[in-house]
């Protein structure tokens, strides 16, 4: 081979075959190797956030059970028009619901179809429930079947049901998200609920309000603690460090117990307001069961979140820096202001994204502190998962928390910047 040749042909690597080729080869290996070393991390992810989180959207929308259940009687009803004060389907419509509610209550399946309905419309439960198969197999088939039904019950002649049944038919609904804000469908086209059915929105309201305040509270209280510990010698920062790291050693119910005993009108708190005259024995303050309550519980239990990124950006802020501030001229508050808070912004955004994700989806200690004026949209969701089983509206709150959460965090790096975020 010439050297002509050699110079204008590909460079080869030590096997022969062309380096560039070779290189990619073993950059495509490299990161075969980092894949597979962050795969179980990946797939920890996968399993325990983003598919149930996937399962609680799909869950918001399904509305599967009146379509499965009734089938023919959904098909029957497409032609029929809800008119207020009007007549109930026809008679083909009722001959289609006897057929599914016989393989539906042979089936155990009845029920379920009155709970879901239950949510649209009060009474569907008991509804369904009295129209089991041993009345059923009572029915005279030679004979109408609509009045058989209104033997057993005079509600299989309202128009009403049958709209609930109709406008629930479809496989997604939207329904879930509509109560989720205090929205129902109606025969005249999306209402608001009735005012005193109206709790969700104001409950969304309460939440991010509470949470801000928390969120306000901490800062305020966490912030000279934080400058403290970073500027005491090392032997009293520890000290005072597992004085702030003792609250984890305890059980969170304890410490919402304990906020109880001390809260409450003959506590120890409103003994002690008595004792030196601020308050008269008998007007005592009401500092548990209100809001009151949820934001000095929470307040203490979610400071250590704030006193922790705080204190360890502060660490890495340099005395001299204050000092060379104040050999220029500049005041104690003009040094601080001026040279030492800007550094610390950092440690404050980090804080305070932490006590206010924390503070938003929190249930415990509301519930326990809270009362009526104190509870979170997340104890509300706790409810429909628990005692009332809707978890269709259940996933709804929960979608549109996540949702706002995202909306607030995009807010906030807008006007902070996420990557000013840091932990020292």
């Amino acid at each position: 081979m010439s050297s002509t040749d050699m110079d204008t042909g590909p460079v080869l690597a030590a096997d022969g075959t062309p380096l560039k080729k070779s290189l990619a080869r073993a950059l495509r290996r490299q990161k075969m190797r980092a894949l597979m070393l962050i795969a179980p991390l990946l797939l920890f992810i996968l399993i325990t956030f983003l598919i149930p989180i996937g399962q609680m959207l799909l869950r918001s929308v399904d509305n599967e059970i009146v379509s499965a259940t009734i089938p023919r009687t959904v098909q029957a009803l497409e032609d029929w028009e809800f008119v207020e004060g009007g007549a109930p389907p026809g008679e083909a419509v009722f001959e289609q619901l006897y057929e599914d509610m016989l393989i539906a209550t042979e089936q155990k399946i009845h029920t379920r179809l009155g709970s879901r309905l239950n949510y649209e419309m009060s009474g569907m439960s008991s509804l369904f429930r009295k129209t089991n198969e041993r009345r059923l197999g009572r029915f005279d088939l030679e004979e109408p079947l609509a009045p058989q039904f209104a033997d057993i019950d005079e509600d299989w002649l309202d128009p009403e049901v049958w709209f609930t049944i109709q406008s629930n038919s479809d496989t997604v609904t939207a329904g879930y998200f509509l109560a989720a804000v205090d929205l129902q469908r109606t025969p005249d086209g999306i209402e608001s609920v009735p005012d005193f059915s109206a709790i969700y929105v104001k409950l969304f309201v309460r939440t991010i309000i509470l949470s801000v305040t928390i969120t306000f509270t901490c800062l305020i209280l966490g912030y000279p603690i934080a400058w403290l510990l970073s500027n005491l010698p090392a032997k009293s920062a520890n000290l005072l460090l597992i004085l702030v790291l003792l609250p984890f050693w305890t059980s969170l119910l304890v410490r919402t117990s304990a906020w109880k005993v001390l809260l409450q009108q003959q506590g120890v708190i409103n003994d002690i307001l008595v004792w030196i005259g601020l308050v008269a024995d008998d007007n005592r303050l009401a500092l548990i069961n209100n809001a009151t309550g949820t934001v000095i519980a929470m307040t203490h239990i979610l400071l250590p979140f704030m006193i922790l990124p705080l204190y360890s950006v502060m660490k890495t802020i340099p005395p001299s820096y204050v000092r060379a501030a104040k050999s220029l001229g500049a005041t104690d508050w003009t040094a601080f202001w001026r040279v030492y808070f800007p550094q610390s912004v950092p440690g404050i955004g980090a804080g305070a994204i932490l006590v206010f994700i924390l503070a938003i989806g929190y249930y415990i200690t509301p519930e326990l502190v809270g009362g009526t004026d104190g509870t979170f949209i997340s104890n509300r969701i706790y409810y429909h998962i628990s005692s009332s089983l809707n978890w269709g509206l259940a996933a709804a709150l929960a979608t549109i928390l996540l949702a706002l959460v995202m909306v607030l965090y995009w807010i906030y790096d807008r006007m902070v910047g996420i990557d000013n975020v840091k932990l020292g």
